[in-house]
């Protein structure tokens, strides 16, 4: 069964989600980072913190973070938690690229490596890493159920997955403005910043599609995860998914 954001794409209905990702993510990648901060105010600093907290319990060496983008929280995880190594896979290579700067900029090219990939098809062997990340992405999967086998595939045994994600508030007193701010101002400011005209108006499309609370945890469960729970975070603005690999 097709799940809701799989349905938005960015740009047409005449080609794969995947492709179209790849060629949004390409063509907003430098004005990516100033978006980012300008959308959330800032706050997805404190989002991502909270969640490398969380993953830090399990003390993980070999990480993967997945849909890295430019490297936001694998750099976060780098400095916080000292594994041994970090792999950052995504399909823009133009994100990646801005990703390995910022990390060599950081002195963290030894720890982090970025990947060029799919992430409905992940190019390592089974039970590799410790934990498994993924900072804004799963909405942009072509397949979310796909997405999760895989990940849950490529964590070992005890592992743990983390997924921050946006959500849309259920408050009646939130949900009004932030409709109005997602649907209004987002899409205004992106087309100052970006070239993309589309980019930032599918932002909120996706965000209101994506499988949220319950919904998003039994997909963790039925792609053989357990332990699976949520934590939503500024009104329910954002919400952290953890799950683990069973032993």
């Amino acid at each position: 069964m097709e799940i809701g954001a799989e349905k938005i794409n960015p740009y047409d209905n005449n080609r794969s989600k995947t492709e179209q990702v790849q060629e949004m993510f390409d063509s907003i990648a430098p004005a990516y980072d100033f978006m980012n901060r300008a959308m959330t105010f800032g706050i997805d600093h404190l989002w991502r913190a909270k969640a490398v907290k969380m993953m830090g319990r399990n003390k993980p060496a070999n990480i993967l973070d997945v849909a890295t983008g430019t490297g936001d929280l694998a750099i976060r995880i780098a400095h916080t938690l000292h594994p041994d190594h970090i792999t950052g896979i995504d399909l823009s290579e133009g994100m990646l690229e801005i990703g390995r700067k910022k990390a060599k900029d950081a002195g963290l090219d030894n720890i982090i490596e970025f990947v060029q990939g799919d992430c409905l098809d992940l190019p390592f062997d089974d039970n590799t890493f410790d934990c498994v990340t993924v900072a804004y992405g799963v909405r942009n999967f072509e397949h979310l159920a796909q997405g999760y086998q895989q990940m849950q595939r490529v964590l070992r045994p005890g592992g743990m997955l983390c997924v921050i994600e946006l959500s849309t508030p259920t408050s009646p007193l939130v949900k009004p403005l932030y409709k109005f701010y997602t649907r209004c101002i987002i899409p205004f400011i992106g087309r100052m910043v970006s070239k993309d005209t589309r980019a930032y108006s599918y932002l909120p499309e996706s965000i209101a599609a994506v499988p949220q609370g319950n919904t998003m945890t039994q997909l963790m469960s039925d792609a053989g995860l357990t332990q699976c729970s949520f934590r939503p975070l500024t009104f329910g603005t954002c919400t952290i998914y953890t799950a683990v690999k069973p032993l």
